[in-house]
């Protein structure tokens, strides 16, 4: 008896990880927990433009009750330069409603620091409220940017509910809410 719910749910285990895996979504997320502590994905998703798979992404939270610590793990299926990134950045920003003029100031400073990315490398974000935003590649950090404001913008890229995608706005939060710095209390 033990024997067949050990297998049938090890396999179910093992189908759910070889999933995982396939879509890029299990990561080393070694550097994420040296900023926070104990963290949990929350939800996961893909972002595809005109049918071209352009990246997997997964939401993690804080296991800690009531914190406002998260972390967004882009992995890249495609390459693309930095300053393309950054470019694209400034852009998303303005479609959430950051001003022009600070979108801009934070995509040149972007430009400078985002690095060229080739299919299955990995930049990530982590936001604690005693740092801000500290951003990885490939689980070396690459820079940190102090202040929520910053912070609010760069995420809401993806969290905000004026994000131009949707969809992977939505498998990213799955059944929770959204950090408190993107929404307030959910």
């Amino acid at each position: 008896m033990m024997i067949q719910y050990f297998t049938k749910n090890g396999f179910a285990l093992f189908m759910m990880l070889s999933l995982i895996s396939s879509l890029g979504l299990a990561n080393n997320i070694t550097h994420i927990e040296d900023v926070i502590k104990q963290v949990q994905p929350q939800g996961a998703g893909r972002l595809n433009f005109w049918g071209l798979h352009i990246y997997d992404a997964t939401l993690y939270r804080s296991l800690g009750k009531d914190s406002s610590e998260f972390a967004l793990d882009v992995r890249y299926q495609k390459s693309f330069s930095g300053k393309a990134i950054a470019s694209r950045t400034v852009d998303e920003m303005k479609n959430i409603g950051v001003p022009e003029s600070q979108a801009m100031a934070w995509g040149k400073e972007l430009a400078e620091i985002l690095p060229n990315v080739e299919p299955g490398q990995t930049l990530t974000g982590v936001y604690s409220s005693q740092q801000g935003t500290t951003l990885f590649y490939e689980g070396k950090k690459i820079a940190q940017i102090p202040g929520a404001d910053f912070s609010k913008a760069f995420f809401g890229i993806w969290l905000s509910p004026k994000t131009s995608a949707p969809k992977l706005r939505a498998e990213l939060l799955g059944n929770g809410c959204p950090p408190p710095i993107i929404s307030g209390a959910c």
